[in-house]
C-alpha cells in the first residue's frame, strides 16, 4: 500500500504541496499539522492556558479534546469534540497553540495513534514533523521538505496580507525561528530529518517545481 510520510518545518508549504501531490496520485492526504491546530483550539476553547501540560493532559485524558477527520470531495475536514473547526484552526493563534501543545507526550500519543489508524485504512500521503520517524517509520516514501526560513517568512507573509493582514516581516521571521526552535527542541518526537529521508528544498523552487520534485521521488522509489 502507498503511504507517502512528509516532514517539514512551519511554512514550508507542506500542507498544500501535499494537497496537490496527493490529488494527482489519486489518493488522500491526511493533513497532521490540522490534528495539532484542532487540539490547540480545544485548549483555548476550554479557556486553558496552552503552557499548562496538567492541564492540557487532563483536557485530553477527559475526552475533551477529540479530533477526527472526515474527507469531503476529497479535502480534509478536521473535527474536534464533533465539530467542523477547519475554517477555526488556520489563524495566526492557531498555530502557536499548536506548536505549544504539540511538546506534551499525552497529545503526540492520543494523536499518533489517530493517524496510524487512518493511514492503515488506505493509501494515504501524511504531512507533518514527525511523520517520517513516528508515525510511518516504515514508509516506502520519506521525504523532508524545507526552505530557508527567510523564504518562509516571506510566504506567510503574503499570506497574511491577501487575507487583509499587514505584519512586518521582521515579525514573521522571528516567529518562524522561534517556531524552528520550538519544534526541534521539544523533549517529546522533535522534528528531525530521517536518515533514509530525501530532501526537497524548495527555497528556489516555485509550486509546480516543488510538486514534481517530489512527485519524481515516488515514481523513483516504484521503479526500484
Amino acid at each position: 500500500m502507498l503511504n507517502i510520510a512528509i516532514d517539514g518545518p512551519v511554512g514550508a508549504g507542506k500542507s498544500t504541496i501535499a494537497d496537490e501531490v496527493a490529488a494527482r496520485l489519486h489518493i488522500l492526504h491526511l493533513d497532521t499539522g490540522a490534528m495539532y491546530r484542532a487540539v490547540g483550539l480545544a485548549v483555548m476553547d476550554a479557556g486553558l492556558d496552552i503552557q499548562d501540560e496538567a492541564g492540557v493532559t487532563a483536557l485530553c485524558a477527559a475526552g475533551r479534546a477529540h479530533v477526527d477527520v472526515r474527507y469531503q470531495d476529497g479535502a480534509q475536514r478536521t473535527l474536534v469534540n464533533g465539530q467542523d473547526v477547519t475554517g477555526r484552526i488556520r489563524t495566526q493563534q492557531a498555530g502557536t497553540a499548536a506548536s505549544a501543545v504539540s511538546r506534551y507526550a499525552a497529545v503526540r500519543q492520543m494523536l499518533v495513534r489517530r493517524q496510524q489508524d487512518i493511514a492503515a485504512a488506505q493509501p494515504m500521503l501524511l504531512d507533518g514533523r514527525d511523520i517520517c520517524t513516528v508515525v510511518l517509520p516504515n514508509a516506502p516514501v520519506k521525504i523532508y521538505l524545507t526552505a530557508s526560513a527567510e523564504a518562509r517568512a516571506r510566504r506567510r507573509l503574503r499570506q497574511l496580507q491577501e487575507k487583509g493582514e499587514s505584519p512586518s516581516f521582521e515579525d514573521i521571521l522571528r516567529e518562524v525561528n522561534a517556531r524552528d526552535h520550538q519544534d526541534m527542541t521539544r523533549a517529546v518526537d522533535p522534528l528531525r530529518q530521517a536518515p533514509d529521508a530525501q530532501v526537497v528544498d524548495s527555497t528556489n523552487m516555485n509550486f509546480e517545481q516543488t510538486v514534481q520534485a517530489i512527485l519524481d521521488i515516488v515514481e523513483a522509489a516504484h521503479a526500484e
